[in-house]
């Protein structure tokens, strides 16, 4: 089989250095070039000091890449940056996979609503497959534009979509209890990642704003043709990595826990990085991984059912997902380079 050329837009992030941690390893993928603005110029171990000895890429600008040269460009930038990058050089000589929510949503109204921000090329909103394997694989495998979906919204999403497909639960009854990793803020040093603030704290934040929730409602509406008002409520662990989300629902009559199981194996028994557990996941067990372990239960007190989902917010939830994606686009199996076993203790 023949290598594929990759490149990187936006290396020096998180998600850029686990991107270039598994295409290292990746026995099909060729990484030629790594971006950054600020940093051109500076060998990428100097950013990633991790990289030593691993790879002697040096950064450059992105208009400094030759995308005729390039079969796939995953662009790990910012939100506003990917749309404009793509508004300049439409239409893309080579495949991309985008990092940022700038297509993500099947809405440009919407998108402009959460964002606060007009869309540059609308144009490729409805061109773009979002990139679930589990639940949208037939469209990734033919697309030449890739969103790649939110961590938390995978954390969401994955437990959630078997549940509202077969009509287990009532649509307008869903909270989601989400708890992220520091790493999902980004490299930037915010206030509320500043280390005294973050270190032996738990805290909510974006209530009731947070971007990703009509991510996750429009994308499970993609999968029924109903509506959703989904509770979105998200919090931050003094953690690197991770994320673990609990959603709740209340379930229709006749809903009971064979049922459930029923479902869940169903849709994810043969899903090679989604993994049914019988007991609450842990953060740990999925760390470094593209892993997505779930949980369902039947409450029967209360009529509700509960999931709880474990993600490495780098990995299923970013760069792990993002190398799936690669791989259904350019005709490789889809665990190529990503059955690494989950790093605990």
């Amino acid at each position: 089989m023949k290598k594929i050329n990759v490149a990187i837009a936006g290396a020096t992030g998180y998600t850029g250095s686990e991107l270039i941690r598994l295409l290292h390893l990746h026995p099909w993928a060729e990484l030629k070039a790594v971006t950054s603005e600020r940093n051109a110029g500076k060998y990428i171990d100097e950013i990633h000091p991790q990289l030593r000895g691993l790879t002697n890429l040096k950064l450059q600008s992105l208009s400094e890449v030759d995308l005729n040269d390039i079969d796939t460009l995953f662009l790990a930038l910012p939100h506003r940056v990917s749309m404009k990058f793509m508004k300049q050089h439409h239409p893309m000589p080579c495949k991309v996979i985008d990092l940022s929510g700038d297509f993500r949503l099947p809405s440009v109204e919407t998108y402009e609503k959460w964002y606060d921000v007009k869309h540059e090329i609308p144009e490729l909103v409805s061109e773009a497959a979002y990139g679930m394997p589990e639940l949208f694989r037939k469209d990734i495998r033919d697309a030449k534009l890739v969103a790649n979906p939110g961590c938390y919204p995978t954390s969401a999403i994955l437990p959630l979509a078997p549940l509202v497909m077969e009509g287990l639960v009532e649509p307008d009854s869903i909270i989601v209890d989400a708890k992220s990793g520091i790493t999902g803020a980004g490299i930037s040093a915010k206030d509320n990642t500043h280390f005294p603030h973050a270190s032996d704290n738990f805290s909510a934040y974006g209530m009731k704003t947070h971007r990703h929730t009509p991510e996750i409602e429009l994308t499970i509406g993609r999968k029924t043709g109903g509506s959703f008002n989904i509770q979105f409520s998200p919090h931050l662990l003094p953690v690197n990595r991770g994320i673990l989300t609990d959603t709740y629902s209340t379930a229709k009559e006749g809903v009971d826990q064979k049922r459930v199981d029923e479902v869940f194996h169903k849709y994810y028994g043969n899903e090679p990085f989604i993994r049914l557990v019988k007991t609450s996941p842990q953060l740990r067990f999925v760390r470094a991984s593209n892993f997505c372990d779930i949980y369902a239960t039947y409450d029967e007190r209360t009529n509700r059912v509960i999931t709880i989902s474990a993600i490495d917010n780098l990995m299923k939830g970013a760069a792990g997902q993002a190398v799936q994606n690669m791989n259904l686009i350019n005709g490789f199996d889809e665990t190529t380079g990503l059955l690494t076993v989950p790093v605990s203790p």
